[in-house]
């Protein structure tokens, strides 16, 4: 028993935000998954163990029994039925923390199917989604890993349209961008984003054409998160100016921001530059739609 699930990063290529509604406010998202993204591993044990490593463990390490991960095992151990073997988890963090990339949540999701494959757990698919959602709005979503379109509270799902092959670069400037502060900023400004959802076509057949339409979405947090942490706008402004850049936007919350590009060399040069711009960035090229789990 010695098996590991990839947790690839979740990307938002629209976040469309509307003002307070009750406890949540509603969204219309266009999410989409990337081939980098963090690792879960599975190891017998003489009993229960979590361990974080990898290059953003430090970040995780004060609250590691409260992390998802953990939450998600336990979730699923509650509903298996039955005592199971002992076994060590391992999240291997390659993303960073607090970056608007639903790390946490897709982390969830990898333990999920990686527990369920392990142990060989006979629970129903509507039983697995119904543990992720108690992790996040976003766990379902994550739990999979396919392109969809969210909406409410980030947990009703419609179709999204087919997608090309995408190219990206994502940057994170190497500031955190708590969600629960950016939501407090964007109602200061009087929460001037609406969840509507754009009339998507069935496909986009290329990027460009994917690149033109998303540049008449937005994602309403970036203002806000702007606003608070100025190296994301830092960001930003960088990709905006490249040649490569077809369209340059934040992610979720933040700090992480993605360019979209028309190829494989595109992104690879823009990725190059920007590091030796930027040494002390996290930077990745990457592909975008999934799933790549």
């Amino acid at each position: 028993m010695s098996l590991s699930a990839f947790a690839p990063a979740k990307v938002n290529l629209f976040l469309h935000v509307g003002a307070l509604d009750g406890d949540y406010h509603p969204v219309s998202s266009l999410m989409v998954f990337a081939d980098v993204g963090d690792r879960v591993a599975i190891q017998p044990a003489d009993a229960l163990a979590f361990e974080i490593d990898g290059p953003f463990a430090g970040a995780l390490a004060d609250a590691a029994e409260d992390n998802l991960v953990m939450r998600a095992a336990r979730g699923l151990l509650a509903r298996s039925g039955g005592p199971q073997p002992p076994f060590r988890l391992i999240l291997s963090k390659h993303l960073p923390v607090a970056a608007g990339l639903g790390g946490g949540s897709s982390d969830a999701g990898a333990a999920l199917r990686l527990l369920r494959e392990a142990l060989d757990l006979s629970l129903q698919d509507e039983v697995v989604e119904a543990i992720a959602a108690t992790l996040g709005a976003d766990g379902p979503v994550c739990l999979h890993g396919r392109p969809v379109i969210g909406e409410g509270r980030g947990d009703r799902f419609h179709p999204a349209p087919r997608l090309p092959e995408m190219h990206a670069v994502l940057v994170n400037p190497g500031r955190p961008s708590p969600t629960g502060a950016v939501y407090r900023a964007y109602d200061a400004a009087g929460a001037p984003g609406d969840a509507d959802r754009p009339r998507l076509p069935e496909a986009f057949e290329s990027v460009e054409e994917a690149a033109a339409f998303l540049s008449l979405c937005r994602n309403d947090l970036e203002a806000p998160a702007v606003g608070l942490e100025p190296t994301i706008g830092e960001a930003l402004a960088m990709l905006r100016e490249e040649p490569e850049t077809l369209l340059a936007r934040m992610s979720g919350s933040g700090a992480t921001c993605f360019a979209l590009c028309a190829g494989d060399i595109e992104a690879e040069g823009l990725a190059e530059r920007l590091r030796r711009a930027r040494p002390g960035w996290w930077i990745r090229r990457c592909r975008l739609g999934g799933p790549w789990t």
